[in-house]
């Protein structure tokens, strides 16, 4: 329900006490030793560009102290077109260098990270190594791009690539910056993957690819084996933007600083010892540390949640902080954030106000505020907090909390029964299954990466739990006669909780022994289909009717009677 109060001055002294007590009782989750990955660079760089900033740099990396840098230019410099020509020529003489013409600098290919970068120049029927073939190197340590188009056009290139513009007034800054990147470094592992719980791939069919498309680095990727495909997340070119842990609606993919279900739970506790400290009217702000560190303290009603990356929380965190009793919630952007990462915090609030519509509460509840910002970041809630009883989480499973924390709000607010349009991709919806078409053969079951889908324990039935549902459509491509259909929306009814039954028929009994063994529809179908198949011709066609047992027993018997037929097949 949406409770409008009005907007007075709050005790401000006794919020902050209160946010004081509550960040006392609990402490922020953070992981001491975390899992880390380590880089090795002795200073070796590759230096791509006009020839003319290629040598500057070069001269420039030369001079702070890095080894020699390996040339690759296009637009070379005549010999003594100017005196600083002629010096800048001279001081770079004894550089490995080469020249490219514009369509084999187009066809240079650079992947890799600090201490490992590789470079390669496609040609007409093979590759060349340009680490072995210049510098006789395994790789390259370090890359700076001066191209007009840099070679990795990635809003966060991996660590140890740098692109700029010779006149760029912070060139003095990224150079030096670059040249600090010798010796031995490590970053922590910021996640670990559960692959039996990914939704990606089964059966040879691909289904939800939400990961590959929100992340900034293109650190993710899917990898196809012989049949099936994963997700692998490069560890050393991963900046822990975060947005792939949010946006992975299964759990697969896990934030690890901190963990995604410790950081749920310390905002719940946050809560509950704010409001016992006698606080009134709670805002949780989401906002990044370096943004926080920076800035002077915020009113007493604000809690702030303080995030790696503000990717680490999507909206089933901010709607957890609603669930657990505040009224507010204001997820704080920053100037110059990547593209990418913008646009899934656009979808991820798109996605929040579509439920909050439908399950009966106010929209205006979670709002974006800007970076220094104060007005905006202080102002008072326009909303009372949802009165009800305490969230309680009972297990760790990602889709599982999110389940019970929009059963929690749905039972604060006035739904209609209704399924509701949702951003496209958003992990929420149902199915529809075509009766005359299903054969109960179960693809869809076996392929189902979340408990969504399940079979009936001692009779042919197709079950479903749309709670469960991520909308990932493995079912629908595994399914031989296309009898499922997805359908997507969130549908704002207790009976998205309740498993229904999709489709279901008798049990066809062998016609030998009696035993039940396949469904009526899946036996004609089978006959329909090998009908024409020289082991099933004639009288044989009638082992489709019967159990596995009996079905070898009749083989058997046949091959005793006439030992010569097995020839004929």
């Amino acid at each position: 329900m949406n409770q409008q109060i009005d907007i007075m001055p709050m005790d401000d002294d006794r919020n902050r006490q209160a946010r004081e007590a509550a960040r006392q009782r609990v402490s922020w989750p953070v992981n001491l030793t975390p899992a880390s990955v380590g880089y090795h660079s002795e200073g070796h760089a590759l230096v791509l560009g006009n020839e003319r900033d290629v040598r500057r740099a070069a001269r420039a990396l030369h001079d702070r102290g890095l080894p020699a840098p390996t040339l690759l230019f296009t637009e070379p410099v005549d010999n003594g077109e100017t005196d600083e020509d002629e010096a800048l020529l001279a001081d770079t003489a004894g550089m490995t260098s080469q020249r490219l013409s514009r369509a084999q600098s187009r066809a240079i290919e650079l992947e890799g990270y600090l201490g490992h970068f590789s470079a390669r120049l496609a040609g007409e029927g093979e590759t060349l190594d340009l680490a072995r073939a210049l510098a006789d190197r395994e790789h390259f340590d370090l890359v700076l791009d001066l191209s007009e188009t840099p070679v990795l056009d990635l809003e966060l290139p991996p660590p140890g690539y740098t692109a700029f513009s010779w006149p760029d007034p912070q060139r003095d800054e990224q150079l030096d910056a670059l040249a600090a990147l010798v010796g031995d470094f490590d970053k922590p592992r910021y996640f670990q993957i559960d692959n039996a719980l990914c939704a990606h791939s089964a059966s040879g069919y691909t289904g939800c690819t939400r990961c590959l498309e929100v992340c900034p680095a293109d650190a993710v990727h899917s990898h196809q084996g012989r049949i099936e495909a994963w997700i692998e997340i490069d560890p050393f070119r991963c900046h822990g933007v975060g947005s792939c842990s949010s946006a992975c609606p299964t759990g697969a993919i896990q934030f690890r600083l901190p963990e995604t279900a410790r950081q749920q739970e310390t905002l719940l506790a946050w809560l509950e010892a704010y409001r016992e400290a006698g606080g009134t009217a709670p805002v949780v702000r989401f906002a990044e540390v370096g943004d926080l560190a920076g800035e002077e303290a915020a009113a007493g009603h604000i809690l702030d949640i303080p995030l790696e990356e503000l990717g680490a929380a999507g909206h089933d965190q901010w709607l957890t902080a609603l669930a657990g009793g505040a009224a507010e919630v204001r997820i704080q952007g920053r100037p110059g954030m990547p593209e990418r990462l913008t646009a899934f915090i656009d979808d991820q609030l798109a996605q929040a106000h579509s439920l909050l519509n439908a399950l009966g509460h106010s929209p205006s509840r979670i709002t974006r505020v800007m970076a220094g910002d104060e007005a905006a970041r202080d102002a008072l809630p326009q909303e009372a907090p949802l009165d009800g009883e305490p969230l309680v989480f009972t297990d760790n499973n990602k889709r599982d909390r999110l389940d019970s924390v929009l059963a929690h709000l749905e039972s604060l607010g006035v739904t209609d029964g209704q399924r509701h349009a949702m951003p496209a991709g958003a992990a929420y919806g149902g199915l529809a299954v075509d009766g005359e078409a299903c054969t109960l053969c179960f693809s869809c079951v076996s392929n189902c990466p979340t408990p969504a889908l399940a079979t009936g324990d001692d009779q042919p039935m197709l079950s479903f739990r749309e709670a469960d549902c991520v909308q990932c459509g493995l079912c629908a491509e595994a399914c031989p006669e296309d009898a499922i259909t997805l359908v997507p929306g969130f549908l704002a009814d207790t009976t998205r909780r309740e498993r229904q039954v999709q489709h279901q028929e008798a049990a066809f009994p062998c016609i030998r022994c009696g035993k039940p063994f396949a469904t009526a529809s899946t036996v004609a179908t089978l006959k329909a289909k090998l009908a024409d198949h020289p082991y099933f011709a004639g009288d044989a066609l009638t082992r489709l009717e019967m159990c596995e047992d009996c079905r070898v027993k009749d083989v058997w018997q046949a091959m005793a009677r006439d030992p010569e037929s097995q020839l004929k097949v």
